[in-house]
């Protein structure tokens, strides 16, 4: 809107923006995201809402890409999880039936995942800065910030900092069952007055945590294909240590906004070389590569391809290269 576009938002109940024509197909937010029911109502109502639109960006998983696809309009479809066997084959099977599908990735390292698949592009996800003040002195406590599960490595975070020295607060989302079930076996355990476990965060408690952490520690075990986490911590002049999975070394630059080792353990060392960091380094990389304003000039630049016909048609995966995961 502000770069001079008309917009259309279909969005979960209760969005509203500005200047911006919110379309909220569902009465209620689903209690739990991904049921068929909730996805189809929202998918079929936001496709009639867009039908005379110019073009659609699409964030709304395979059933809105299917969909989306066969538009008048053309569409980018943004891809936001792993491109596993599955959802990959899931996509491919899509291409065959819908030959204008283009898809768009967060990350050069989630779209390798799937190199057969339609892709117009990549656009890193952005941030709006305003939304994270920046630190110049951080506390001297570690933080850690994700969901509780293995992938997210919070049991390592808190092998890290123990053997760093340096006391760690855990702030994570912990609602489904297992969720609970790995706190309780590998979290609480080791709660104590080093370790301190904060619970499920607001954003201004989830910026204050971050902005005053010395460092932010991202043990992942998974591909990764974005991980807004980093970009966060980053744009509070926090420093990230992490695990080269998925998007990582595309995100934290080793040495100069955190430092990227391919174990756990090897990011012990890391604390202690956080001095070397320059915390306003750290800011200006995500307002020069994952801010708003560069997420927007991304999607921008694959629109006018888009409508100017210079991305080249894809042919889509057979069936036996979909069927092994592309």
């Amino acid at each position: 809107m502000e770069r001079g576009h008309e917009v259309v938002l279909v969005a979960a109940p209760g969005s509203a923006i500005e200047g911006v024509e919110v379309v909220s197909p569902l009465a209620a937010v689903p209690a739990v995201i991904g049921e068929a029911a909730p996805d189809w109502i929202h998918a079929l109502t936001g496709v009639e809402a867009l039908e005379d639109v110019d073009v659609v960006i699409d964030h709304s998983g395979p059933l809105g890409a299917l969909l989306t696809s066969r538009l008048p309009a053309p569409g980018l479809h943004v891809t936001h999880g792993p491109l596993h066997e599955v959802p990959a084959g899931i996509y491919a099977g899509i291409a065959r039936h819908s030959p204008l599908l283009r898809l768009v990735a967060i990350s050069e390292a989630q779209r390798a995942m799937a190199p057969g698949l339609p892709f117009a592009g990549v656009c890193h996800n952005g941030l709006a800065l305003d939304a994270a003040p920046f630190r110049a002195r951080p506390e001297g406590y570690l933080a850690f910030l994700g969901r509780m599960s293995p992938e997210k490595g919070p049991a390592d975070a808190i092998r890290i900092a123990r053997a760093a020295g340096v006391p760690l607060l855990i702030g994570a989302k912990c609602r489904e069952e297992a969720e609970h079930a790995y706190f309780a076996e590998h979290v609480a355990p080791a709660l104590g007055p080093e370790v301190v476990w904060l619970g499920e965060l607001t954003a201004p408690e989830k910026y204050e945590l971050l902005g005053g952490a010395r460092a932010l520690l991202f043990p992942i075990a998974w591909p990764e294909p974005f991980g807004m986490v980093m970009i966060e911590a980053m744009a509070c002049g926090t420093p990230v240590l992490a695990t080269a999975r998925g998007s990582v070394p595309e995100v934290v630059a080793d040495g100069v906004t955190g430092f990227v080792r391919e174990s756990p353990g090897e990011l012990v060392e890391a604390v202690r070389r956080l001095g070397e960091i320059d915390r306003r380094a750290c800011r200006r990389r995500v307002a020069e590569r994952f801010s708003a304003d560069a997420m927007t000039a991304g999607y921008e630049a694959l629109v006018r391809a888009e409508l100017a016909g210079a991305i080249p048609g894809v042919v889509p995966p057979s069936p036996e290269v979909a069927s092994a995961g592309v």
